[in-house]
């Protein structure tokens, strides 16, 4: 699977902008501590641009930018042969992987948050759609060499919980993810957008309240009764 799948798979802006903001409420009960959470989601990153996030703890992260210019989508995989600090990519964003981003994009390129010390974009995997599009958009990537890698650039395996956006495939990385036991219909509920309830949190997280979660749930500009 490389960007090109995943392109075709992810769904339209709106609804995976309101799938993450569900991933990250998911993330806020089962992990009270932000550091520790793999999905986040920040309604307020700028006064017209929304950021979907996702860090493994290990180096790998996938961040989307949100605004009235569309979804601009980087992924970084470490582990890649794409990686930019990898032996092959010698310093340097691979080749094809940023090429054709629009105009309206085109400040991501240059955005602090998404490159190191040297300017150099840190990604394995571009992906962008403005709101007249019909489909995700990618640059022209070169994976001659790579055919035995079945994940090349990381976004199969760090967007999976995208394309797959099923309550269980969810419930079944959280358990493995998190070493305990996921209610599958609170998840259920929370990636519905379905405002939180007491038993829904305590399904979850036995440990927290309501209260406990106002601020994430201002965070993440999840729905409330």
């Amino acid at each position: 699977m490389t960007v090109y799948d995943v392109a075709r798979a992810l769904p339209g802006i709106e609804e995976l902008r309101d799938h993450s903001r569900g991933l990250a409420m998911v993330e806020a009960v089962l992990s009270p501590e932000w550091e520790s959470r793999y999905y986040s989601f920040d309604a307020h990153w700028s006064e017209t641009e929304q950021l979907a996030s996702m860090k493994d703890g290990q180096g790998g992260e996938y961040t989307i930018v949100l605004s009235p210019a569309g979804a601009f989508a980087r992924v970084f995989d470490h582990e890649s042969p794409l990686s930019p600090f990898g032996p092959v990519a010698d310093g340097q964003t691979w080749p094809g992987v940023l090429d054709g981003v629009p105009e309206a994009f085109r400040e991501y390129l240059t955005e602090p948050a998404f490159t190191d010390e040297d300017g150099v974009h840190v990604t394995t995997a571009c992906l962008w759609r403005e709101p007249a599009d019909t489909a995700w958009q990618t640059g022209p990537v070169e994976f001659t060499g790579l055919e035995d890698r079945e994940d090349p650039d990381g976004s199969g395996r760090f967007l999976h919980l995208l394309t797959d956006r099923s309550p269980e495939a969810y419930a079944e990385w959280a358990a493995d993810y998190y070493e305990r036991p996921v209610d599958l219909e609170a998840v259920r509920h929370v990636l519905a957008l379905r405002p939180l309830t007491t038993e829904v949190v305590t399904a979850l997280n036995p440990e927290l309240t309501l209260a406990d979660l106002v601020v994430d749930t201002r965070e993440i500009g999840y729905p409330t009764a």
